[in-house]
């Protein structure tokens, strides 16, 4: 009798009403009118930017042919139709395993380096309780990043120089060992080139990871004092699983180029010496220069079209992936 007093008393609930969509009229321009024209400036420059020039991606799928007096634009309406014939150029050849092999392996070492090197000088950098000393390291290494790729490879050369280079004139002979051939030697181009970006990029993602890193409230690591848990343990408990959504965006973005080369990095620092190029040639490099000696402006379009799709179709299925582990964490 109690409970049916109870409920009968009790009110009956109202079921859920649902959301009426949006509609775009007057009241909706009037409300948030103000946001669509700070959005203005932006969206027009993502349009002439970034998506009016991927209608040239037409040119991967053309023979160009320019005639005298012609423009780029008139060139491409009279030039035929081929296909994928641009693709085999990339595919055919006998030396695509070579250049995708290198170009995957190298980004694949980068991504891991920035990644695990940049959080860990993010944790000491933000571990450092003389502020002062810990902007100016802060800055220090993060000064490579604004250095042009041309500035980078001449100071490479001065301690990889056969003559007069800083390891064969001064490091080696003091562990007694011989002079090497850096620029004729290819076996030692696999350390160097992730040494050369590591230290150039470096500063950047332990920026990036510091920010986050800083963001953590401190009362976690108090608590964790009080029990008891030691600094290794309150990095593997508290920091890395706080900053696991920043890690996997700045991977997810790293992924979307690992068929993209810093063109930089292999043409400059390696200064294109050819008895090196089984461990330095990648897409970029090997498409630039069969550009140089064939000028065909198709083959060089299709090579960066494949780069972009493949780049698009990796940063998605890792989502996907993640979405799948932890709905959370995705980055869409």
């Amino acid at each position: 009798m109690e409970q049916a007093s109870a409920a009968a008393q009790t009110p009956p609930t109202r079921p859920a009403l649902r959301k009426k969509p949006a509609r775009l009229g007057r009241g909706h321009f009037r409300r948030f009118g103000a946001f669509y024209v700070m959005m203005a400036p932006t969206i027009v420059f993502l349009l002439i930017n970034n998506y009016i020039p991927m209608v040239g991606s037409l040119i991967a799928f053309k023979n160009i042919k320019f005639a005298p007096g012609e423009t780029l634009f008139e060139s491409f309406l009279r030039s035929p139709w081929v296909g994928l014939f641009n693709f085999e150029f990339l595919f055919k050849t006998s030396d695509a395993w070579l250049i995708t092999r290198n170009t995957v392996l190298y980004n694949a070492v980068f991504i891991v380096l920035n990644t695990v090197i940049g959080i860990a000088f993010a944790i000491m950098f933000n571990s450092m309780k003389n502020r002062f000393l810990a902007k100016f390291h802060q800055t220090t290494m993060f000064l490579p990043f604004f250095m042009s790729m041309v500035i980078v490879s001449y100071l490479v050369y001065a301690f990889l120089n056969n003559e007069l280079g800083l390891m064969n004139k001064v490091i080696l002979p003091l562990f007694g060992a011989n002079a090497v051939e850096w620029y004729s030697d290819p076996k030692w181009w696999p350390l160097i080139l992730p040494l050369v970006n590591t230290w150039k990029g470096i500063g950047y993602y332990a920026i990036i990871f510091m920010a986050a890193i800083i963001g953590i409230d401190d009362e976690y690591y108090e608590a964790a004092t009080i029990d008891g848990a030691s600094k290794w343990k309150q990095i593997t408990a508290i920091t890395i699983p706080l900053i696991r959504p920043v890690i996997i965006v700045m991977v997810l973005l790293q992924v979307g180029r690992i068929f993209n080369a810093d063109f930089g990095l292999f043409w400059q620092v390696t200064r294109n010496a050819g008895a090196i190029y089984d461990t330095t040639r990648v897409i970029d490099t090997y498409v630039y220069q069969s550009f140089i000696n064939a000028g065909d402006i198709g083959m060089s379009s299709a090579a960066g079209l494949y780069q972009a799709v493949v780049g698009f179709l990796l940063v998605f299925t890792a989502n996907l992936v993640i979405r799948k582990i932890s709905k959370d964490d995705a980055l869409f």
